[in-house]
């Protein structure tokens, strides 16, 4: 009996040996990991062949248990480990044959880098307001497209005045009750609209487009201003000359600029005046801050009694200054820059010449251009 159950214990694990080479070689030869979890599913399954000598176990003495158990538990491990192997070396070559056919060819050329320059109006316009935001004043903007009482009449024009006529002010058509809307003139009525809008103390700068109705060397339909206004019951003429003197020196970047105020007239402000700056002429370069000729740069005033009123300010409480500077002919002046209406001809080459860099953005602490 002992040599009967001897010999069938020795079939049994010739069996195993045998079981186990073919499945290995099945998965050694799996190419695909499709094709080798076809082989793990039919050796190691749920009806698998390991899976099914496993449930034969239960049917064997304790003696053959003891023999055979072990035996299937090692082929088992042993078919596990060789198919986790065999999935990594799969994947691995799989992950090669993809680097191989999706790799990028860093010796292309690079792209070139992007072009672009900032139009000297926009230089110009962010250089006035890193100037004036250094003395504590805020911008303000409002619509280009404006109706009589915020352009004019609030602005204490007569109703005869020649500004209100078709050949100075692009109007609208009339609607029914007569009224018309008008493209701005000025950025004034945005000191309208802050004055009505905002209780003093106030103190803005108004960047923005104007229009009126003239073109030549040194005008055009469309230009850029910018405007300032302080609103509060201290100010007067002195405050105005100072901070303007202060604009002049930093903006044109010198260590003292002359400057005089000549009596004008507006309707907005009085006393009104006009700013003139000292300069001389060598060659065709204009030096700002040395010379003997002069140079008018912007009109200014005390705000005028009629215009707070209008605003809904008394006048006898609150007073206050203004004054308005054209963006374009100040790039003109700084940048020599010869001809305004170059400003709006799209030429590259001229964009390209005049322009600035994009990441010099004007700072006083280290220069307002890089020119």
């Amino acid at each position: 009996m002992a040599l009967f159950l001897l010999m069938m214990e020795t079939d049994a694990m010739s069996e195993i040996e045998t079981l186990e080479r073919e499945i290995l070689a099945k998965i050694a030869a799996a190419e695909t990991a499709s094709a080798l979890e076809e082989t793990r599913v039919a050796a190691l399954g749920k009806k698998g062949v390991v899976s099914e000598r496993m449930k034969t176990l239960g049917k064997m003495s304790p003696e053959e248990r003891k023999e055979i158990g072990p035996a299937l538990n090692g082929l088992k491990t042993r078919i596990a480990d060789a198919i986790e192997v065999k999935k990594a070396a799969l994947e691995e070559a799989a992950l090669d044959a993809r680097l191989a056919s999706e790799k990028v060819d860093v010796t292309l050329p690079v792209r070139p880098e992007p072009k672009g320059k900032i139009h000297p109006v926009s230089q110009v316009t962010e250089e006035i307001v890193a100037i004036f935001s250094a003395m504590g004043f805020d911008v303000a903007e409002g619509p280009d497209i404006e109706d009589d009482f915020h352009n004019f009449t609030a602005l204490n024009f007569p109703p005869d005045h020649p500004a209100r006529e078709m050949h100075d002010t692009f109007f609208f058509e009339p609607k029914e009750d007569g009224s018309r809307k008008l493209l701005r003139t000025h950025t004034s009525p945005v000191q309208v609209r802050t004055m009505m809008t905002q209780k003093p103390p106030i103190r803005i700068i108004i960047p923005g487009r104007t229009f009126r109705c003239d073109s030549d060397q040194t005008h055009t339909p469309m230009f850029h201003q910018v405007e300032g206004l302080v609103i509060d019951r201290d100010s007067h003429m002195g405050h105005l000359k100072g901070t303007l003197e202060a604009f002049a020196r930093t903006f044109f970047e010198v260590d003292s600029v002359k400057t005089r105020f000549r009596p004008h007239f507006f309707p907005f402000t009085e006393p009104s005046a006009e700013m003139d700056i000292g300069y001389e002429r060598v060659g065709n370069e204009i030096r700002i801050g040395q010379g003997e000729a002069w140079m008018e740069i912007l009109g200014c005033g005390m705000v005028h009694p009629n215009v707070l009123r209008n605003c809904g300010l008394d006048p006898d409480e609150y007073q206050g200054f203004a004054w308005g500077m054209g963006v374009d002919r100040l790039a003109m002046l700084k940048y020599g820059i010869p001809d305004l209406r170059d400003f709006f001809a799209s030429d590259a080459r001229w964009i390209e010449h005049y322009g600035f860099d994009p990441l010099d953005q004007p700072n006083l602490a280290v220069g307002l251009s890089r020119k």
